[in-house]
């Protein structure tokens, strides 16, 4: 919780500092109002009193109430001023860092756990901040302040006021014990909830392909069954908590008030008067005493949470990105190499917690302007390859070189920037056709972006439908594109990657969505459109790649053949085997 309390702002320290300075004076205004009732106590019960005394005791009480009511609505707005603030930084600090984060990374969080931890975790600290300010704050102040009020009045009721203090501690000890563990289970159940929610609603074709509702309706429910049982157990045992604080209250307030009596019938006549008001003062004084513990509960409540949420963002956090900029990144305009230029040294590559390499011994060169292709079986490695160009995730050995540098010279925004790449699963945000095509600029399209943009549907075979789509290029896309057939997205992802018009263009299993007679018009209009670019291809489908300068296969991560189509035709039997199940016997010899 203090890695948390850290990162608030100068400016809301020293509102937490005004904050205090007003919790102290609320404190000494609610202490201020048992003197005034003894007072007044004292004066009713005395003959020849002045109702005009009586008044004006009565009024400082009133100023007091008043003084009190507006000091506790300035700490209640500072505090959700401060509490706001730090939520508002703490979701932007947790956001960005998650954008760093890598494949590895989102893996071993999950997203719907990177998700509650932004919002839910972040609202539990927001909570335990804006009530706790008011609550640890001002607690120990009222407490330490009442007893000290009352410690020199009778033994009997200090005594009594002790006895309940002990119960009180006593129960709430208990409550803590069992509610606190079920309070720290509650994030991590709400985070498999989530899971299994997002599970269900993302692969909603599939669950209803396979009339597999009644599975997914059972799997959602263990998990809701395992969230609500957690959470009826540690509020029914809170709930005790709220009533048993009214019994020893009530027993504590009786208890003074006899014991009062008691004394009162014991005393001579002139000190009956003096304690039947110490017994009004001590009343009170000893329910700001409850009460303080009372509001110490609330904390017992929200605190647990809270503790659980800081520990999860933290952990988010002080998580080190496993791809991010080098210490010194290279300059642009430093490069040794033509521009475009893409080599594989020696690259292998281990995903973490793996037994083997996913890449092994891996060597190539695309020079500038040359289409260099990947095919192999599933789980051969060819998307893994063309990741590790634009530093989806970092090689284990060897080298990858763009423009004769390593990439991990590179900042990632520089890399990355001289890159368009096409993901194997076309990926579209909310907004409209224009604004996914030139993202991330969205709508700050200028005239020569609209043209861009233009170009680049041309080149994708897109301009045909998007013209006919609502609006054209400002119609609406839904988030992730489900408005849009698959090959339409793939097309627009495609559009994507050539509006920056970059030197390296990564096409990782593009075309797989498409039809022959655009997959072909695809191609010559890439190779039109700019001769000079780099492109590396991952294909399932010789079609698409017959014609590249270089096709390299790979089998279990490695290379086992690598020319052009003709030469692996006659020197690679995995090629061969690849050819013989798509082409026809003529298309073989052709």
């Amino acid at each position: 919780m203090l890695n948390v309390l850290r990162r608030l702002s100068s400016r809301q320290r020293q509102m937490a500092g005004a904050a205090l300075i007003f919790i102290v004076l609320q404190v000494w205004l609610d202490l201020r109002l048992p003197d005034y009732m003894s007072t007044i106590t004292t004066l009713v019960t005395t003959e020849d009193s002045a109702m005009s005394e009586v008044l004006k005791q009565g009024g400082y009480m009133l100023a007091c109430a008043l003084g009190s009511l507006v000091c506790a609505v300035v700490v209640g707005y500072l505090a959700a001023r401060i509490a706001a603030g730090l939520a508002r930084t703490l979701r932007e600090e947790v956001f960005n860092h998650s954008l760093a984060f890598s494949d590895a990374e989102v893996g071993r969080f999950s997203a719907p756990s990177l998700i509650n931890r932004a919002t839910n975790d972040v609202t539990q600290i927001q909570n335990v901040i804006a009530m706790g300010m008011q609550a640890v704050v001002k607690a120990p102040i009222l407490a330490v302040w009442a007893i000290l009020k009352i410690a020199d009045k009778a033994w009997e009721w200090t005594t009594a006021t002790g006895v309940a203090v002990i119960v009180l501690c006593m129960m709430l000890g208990v409550i803590i014990a069992v509610a606190i563990p079920r309070f720290q289970r509650i994030q991590g159940l709400t985070d498999v909830l989530g899971r299994v929610s997002r599970e269900q609603l993302t692969g909603i074709r599939v669950v209803r392909a396979y009339n597999a509702e009644a599975y997914q309706e059972r799997k959602f429910a263990d998990a809701n069954d395992d969230l609500t049982g957690n959470n009826l157990v540690a509020n029914r045992v809170m709930a005790i908590m709220s009533p048993g604080m009214t019994f020893i209250s009530s027993t504590l307030t009786l208890s003074v008030y006899a014991i009062g009596a008691h004394l009162v019938e014991a005393a001579a006549g002139p000190q009956r008067v003096s304690l039947f008001a110490d017994m009004v003062v001590f009343s009170n004084y000893a329910m700001q005493v409850v009460m303080a513990f009372m509001l110490l509960t609330l904390v017992f409540i929200l605190l647990p949470r809270a503790q659980v949420s800081a520990r999860r963002i933290t952990e988010v956090l002080s998580t080190r990105p496993s791809v991010a900029d080098a210490p010194r990144a290279a300059s642009p305009g430093q490069d040794a190499a033509a521009p475009g230029t893409v080599t594989f040294e020696n690259v292998s590559f281990r995903y973490a917690g793996a037994g083997d390499d996913a890449l092994t011994g891996i060597s190539f060169t695309a020079a500038p302007g040359q289409t260099v292709a990947f095919i192999g079986a599933t789980g051969s490695g060819k998307s893994t390859l063309v990741n590790l160009v634009p530093r989806l995730a970092d090689v284990t050995a060897g080298r990858v070189l763009v423009d004769g540098r390593d990439v991990r010279d590179y900042s990632l925004h520089d890399l990355r920037g001289r890159i368009g790449y096409v993901p194997q699963r076309a990926y579209l945000f909310s907004g409209t056709v224009a604004s996914n095509v030139a993202y991330p600029r969205g709508d700050e399209l200028t005239e020569q972006g609209r043209d861009a943009v233009e170009q680049a549907l041309e080149t994708a075979q897109a301009s045909g439908f998007v013209a006919e789509m609502e609006g054209g290029a400002d119609a609406t896309i839904t988030q992730g594109g489900t408005n849009v057939s698959g090959g339409q997205r793939q097309r627009l992802s495609i559009a994507r990657a050539l509006a920056a018009s970059p030197g390296i263009l990564i096409f990782d299993d593009s075309f797989s969505a498409l039809d022959y007679t655009t997959d072909r018009a695809l191609r010559r209009a890439l190779a039109r459109r700019d001769p000079r670019a780099t492109t590396l291809v991952v294909a399932q489908r010789i079609g698409t790649i017959r014609d590249a300068d270089q096709i390299i296969v790979l089998e279990h991560g490695r290379v086992v053949g690598q020319g052009t189509h003709a030469e692996l035709l006659a020197t690679c039997p995995t090629y061969q085997e690849i050819a013989s199940s798509q082409l026809s016997k003529e298309e073989l010899r052709a």
